[in-house]
């Protein structure tokens, strides 16, 4: 199987249907903000900027395929990116499973100095919403609780990719 990762990892599409994947949750997300009316809450801003370096992850496996160094970036990424949004997800469920006045989200999202999101982008990464609130529930799960699958499937891809990365 690690052969087989392997072997994919030296090929662009592998990494552009990475890409893909993000990107379509990406537009998901701003379908469920303009066409739904749903706001989104700092939590689920943070949780589409972690989904955004999934996507970018790809796009630089696919840039440089056969390069050691380029694929080793990409999955550092990936695993980066995945593993911080599973983490994202699950803070955010346990937001939303168990509300207190005490463990509330800011409603301003505190990105870099150097990369302040939500001013250059504001339509796609300013937050609206309140994170305890649970607007929407397919088969009696919500979006965070989705995210957490989608995150840890990514996790552990990434995982996978990287183990395969180092073998023979």
């Amino acid at each position: 199987m690690f052969n087989l990762l392997k072997k994919w990892s030296y090929h662009r599409s592998p990494w552009l249907l990475l890409s893909f994947s993000a990107l379509v949750f990406e537009l998901a997300a701003l379908y469920f903000q303009y066409g739904k009316q749903l706001v989104p809450c700092v939590m689920c801003i943070y949780e589409r900027t972690a989904m955004l370096g999934v996507l970018l992850a790809g796009l630089v496996g696919a840039i440089g395929p056969t390069l050691f160094l380029a694929r080793l970036i990409s999955t550092m990424g990936f695993l980066a990116s995945s593993s911080w949004g599973l983490v994202l997800a699950w803070q955010h469920v346990q937001i939303q499973l168990h509300p207190s006045p005490f463990a509330i989200c800011s409603p301003f999202p505190h990105f870099p100095s150097w990369l302040p999101l939500n001013h250059w982008f504001p339509w796609m990464f300013q937050p609206h919403g309140d994170c305890a609130v649970i607007v929407w529930k397919l088969l009696n799960w919500s979006m965070p609780q989705w995210l957490i699958v989608a995150f840890a499937i990514y996790t552990i891809m990434a995982l996978m990719i990287l183990v395969s990365q180092f073998r023979r």
